[in-house]
């Protein structure tokens, strides 16, 4: 009869339990090709129906697609949605938008965005940090201003474009809101 001492069966319960971790481990799941088909499908949408986006295409060091954003609210509210990180229009990384707001606001919407770095510092800044914040530098713009972004002052040299479009759903009121956005396995 054997006899089994602490150390054993917690090292075997360890093992235990990283075994199966790993079995659960997404990578090699759908989750990849089904989220970059979504993408996929963002950029076509821009591109085909937003002509005046062409500069931004061309010239962007990189562009962060989300391509659905779901965000409900009632004086409190949040959004999330996930995407990918295209470079020279390859998926580098996957990401996910968790967004907070506090204000008067009342509804819930889709939508979906996607932000251009225009230079190669910002896109370094967004890569390269634990969790990025949208900040003051991000400029917004809806699809009705998407047709003359190219030439607009205030966003040509803007480091950081952000283009929401697809919205469907309603979302009143004024509020303040943070964006945080991070690597993510799909």
């Amino acid at each position: 009869m054997t006899h089994i001492n602490r150390r054993a069966f917690t090292l075997s319960g360890l093992a235990g339990i990283a075994t199966l971790a790993a079995c659960a481990n997404p990578i090699g799941g759908e989750g990849a090709s089904e989220l970059d088909a979504r993408v996929d499908a963002a950029r076509d949408y821009l591109r085909n129906n937003f002509g005046g986006l062409e500069e931004l295409f061309q010239n962007s060091r990189g562009i962060l697609y989300i391509p659905v954003v779901t965000e409900a609210g009632l004086f409190v509210g949040g959004a999330y949605g996930r995407g990918a990180l295209r470079i020279n229009d390859a998926t580098v990384d996957y990401y996910s938008a968790t967004r907070a707001s506090f204000g008067l606001q009342a509804g819930a919407q889709q939508y979906a965005h996607a932000l251009f770095f225009m230079t190669e510092q910002a896109l370094s800044d967004f890569r390269y940090s634990p969790g990025w914040a949208a900040s003051a530098d991000l400029r917004y713009a809806t699809p009705t201003q998407g047709g003359s972004m190219g030439t607009e002052t205030t966003t040509q040299f803007a480091p950081v474009i952000a283009v929401v479009f697809g919205q469907s759903g309603i979302l009143a009121g004024a509020s303040l809101a943070g964006v945080k956005y991070s690597r993510i396995i799909p």
